[in-house]
């Protein structure tokens, strides 16, 4: 996949009238995919992609299904989308952080691609090397919005950034979660661990989390506020996080992704993507709790290290029941307009 970046059409640049001509087809091509994408999300139908092979409805049996283990055969064929999927995204190599990626590159329904070098996804930043600081500074950044409560930022550290970007907190509840997480490491006792993450309360923690991602008006403000700002004509190039860049930020980024006609096996791959940049990582953290005693068996944590295809329904199952669909869920939930959609899709999608 070749790296291009939009380049600005300038008045009186060498192309002259036809550069100008091109450049004006293809804000109409824009308009009118925007205008494609508006009259399918209001109608509750996002056509299929000829790679969408298994397009997915979410009916009420997804809920149900989202309360229970994954197979191992849905489990297989999450990864296998993943590693796929993995192999289009361009990451941004960083030693202080594992999530780092640009969401550019898909291609959409309407017969687009993302835009590379305008919307970027990661994990915490406080980390970041003398040399991630130079990297991060490539990506000419305008904002970089944090979705971390107060209670993350206290924890990890304020975000490590170069001159230049906007730092704008937004915080997204976690319902309780990383309390809760700190809580049951700090413990130390194995009984509480169990009785906090074990027997798929973990798994039942997380599902609750995402709908907090629909049911929750200040969730739903901060994540609007976000796509708006992406919208704007003079946004520059955005990047946006949480703490592990999965679950938040996996959120957002497919709720976006499918707002720009990206179809829905590729947008899922990009949220499951997490799994495979965070493995080592997590594992590793895990490899330290049980060297230090902390946790007797770390692998209570898997659930919440983890993305899994059930976060992602469970989600999806409540945009259903409270919105309708995605479209009620990006207009009356986020409180975006028709225009915000249009703006969208003819400013990321080339």
């Amino acid at each position: 996949m070749r790296d291009e970046r939009p380049t600005p059409v300038r008045a009186g640049a060498g192309a002259g009238a036809g550069a100008g001509a091109g450049a004006v087809r293809g804000r109409r091509r824009a308009l009118a995919a925007g205008a494609a994408l508006a009259v399918a999300l209001s109608a509750g139908v996002l056509p299929a992609a000829a790679a969408e092979t298994a397009p997915r409805q979410h009916r009420a049996a997804t809920a149900t299904a989202a309360t229970t283990s994954t197979t191992a055969a849905a489990t297989a064929t999450a990864t296998a989308t993943a590693t796929a999927t993995a192999e289009t995204i361009r990451r941004i190599p960083l030693q202080g952080a594992v999530n780092a990626r640009d969401l550019g590159g898909y291609r959409t329904w309407t017969g687009g691609q993302v835009r590379h070098g305008l919307v970027h996804r990661s994990d915490a930043l406080g980390k970041l090397t003398d040399a991630d600081l130079t990297t991060v500074a490539g990506l000419r950044l305008a904002t970089v919005v944090d979705f971390r409560i107060p209670l993350e930022v206290r924890y990890d550290g304020a975000d490590r950034l170069p001159a230049g970007p906007a730092a704008v907190s937004r915080p997204v509840s976690d319902n309780g979660l990383y309390a809760t997480t700190l809580a049951a490491i700090a413990s130390g006792d194995p009984v509480q661990q169990e009785r906090m993450l074990g027997g798929g309360r973990a798994e039942a923690f997380m599902l609750d989390v995402y709908r907090t991602f629909v049911t929750s008006a200040e969730n739903r403000a901060q994540f609007g506020a976000t796509l708006r700002q992406l919208a704007d004509d003079g946004q520059g190039p955005l990047l946006f996080h949480c703490t592990s860049g999965k679950d938040r930020t996996g959120w957002l980024s497919y709720v976006l992704l499918r707002a720009l006609a990206v179809p829905e096996e590729a947008a899922r791959g990009d949220y499951l993507a997490s799994n495979g940049f965070r493995a080592a990582y997590d594992a590793q953290v895990r490899a330290g709790l049980k060297q230090s005693g902390r946790m007797q068996n770390p692998d209570l944590l898997i659930p919440v290290q983890e993305v899994r295809p059930a976060y992602l329904d469970a989600a999806l199952a409540q945009v259903e029941a409270d919105f309708g669909g995605l479209y009620g869920y990006l207009t009356e939930g986020l409180g975006l307009s028709l225009a915000d959609l249009v703006r969208l899709q003819r400013k990321l999608v080339r």
